[in-house]
């Protein structure tokens, strides 16, 4: 009967919250461990529709460039990256369009659809709803800067009950190209801004944003994330996350949420739970 009772407690705790985040949306960045092991992969198809069932709007946005690489080294097409984010040669373009677009999305598709929801897969081609232009000139080749998000395209998804599940790859401003890769971190932090979000959250293979002796920084604001910037902390690929929590939180987003995706169900303790368990980031 105590379980029992505990289990009541625990849904009365989360209740406030539920209230909360009914009716808005939340977007969510899905990469890492959390896309590629089995176990982990049905917990999060539970937490999107447990959300879904409580009220709120998720939006995911999907990563996917453990399998690009794997694919790229298998046909010996060199992958570069300059501070996180990968240049995209029109010969690897070919080869994350058909990752990110066919295969990854339609596999997160059929799980959450096997889960009950009502999701459908997009890339930002369709419609062209995602608008890019080359990013810095052309120097990450094909890798693409944001122009345009037309939101009312994910709005009326939005308002037919689905649940979008977005692969980050863009259309061009102009006609006959072959579109742009755009990086997931930057790419859900503009449909968060578009969709006038709530929150946006970043599955990550990290607790958060660590300090220098590896301990999880539970918030953080502008000044102190240039700090740890200046100090060489946040490097690499945590620098285009960080970043782009900035710019959403700057843009009319509540909050951002850096989050380990390893954890079971880490996004309902990170939505519903006072303390939650990753960095959260604040205007």
């Amino acid at each position: 009967m105590q379980k029992k009772i505990n289990t009541a407690k625990t849904l009365l705790e989360a209740l406030p919250f539920m209230k909360e985040f009914f009716g808005k949306t939340v977007v969510i960045k899905y990469g890492g461990s959390a896309q590629v092991n089995p176990d982990l992969k049905e917990k999060f198809a539970e937490d999107i529709m447990l959300m879904y069932l409580v009220g709120i709007k998720p939006v995911i946005i999907h990563g996917g460039g453990f399998r690009i690489t794997e694919l790229l080294n298998k046909l010996d097409i060199q992958s570069e990256f300059i501070n996180g984010q990968r240049v995209t040669s029109e010969e690897a373009m070919k080869i994350v369009e058909m990752v990110l677009s066919g295969e990854i999305n339609k596999e997160i598709v059929s799980l959450l659809n096997h889960s009950g929801a009502k999701a459908i897969g997009i890339s930002g081609k369709d419609a062209n709803f995602i608008e890019a232009e080359p990013k810095e000139g052309g120097k990450f080749g094909l890798t693409g800067l944001i122009k345009n998000i037309k939101a009312d395209v994910l709005k009326n998804l939005i308002d037919e009950k689905f649940i979008p599940v977005i692969a980050p790859v863009s259309a061009s401003l102009e006609a006959g190209h072959p579109g742009f890769n755009i990086n997931a971190d930057i790419a859900a932090s503009e449909v968060a801004i578009a969709l006038k979000a709530k929150r946006v959250l970043f599955l990550t293979d990290t607790l958060g944003v660590l300090d220098d002796n590896r301990e999880l920084l539970a918030s953080l604001n502008e000044s102190e994330i240039k700090e740890l910037k200046r100090r060489e902390i946040i490097v690499g690929g945590m620098i285009p996350k960080v970043d782009s929590c900035l710019k959403a939180v700057k843009s009319g987003v509540e909050k951002a949420h850096i989050i380990d995706g390893r954890v079971e169900h880490s996004i309902l303790l990170e939505l519903f739970t006072q303390d939650g368990v990753g960095t959260e980031i604040k205007n």
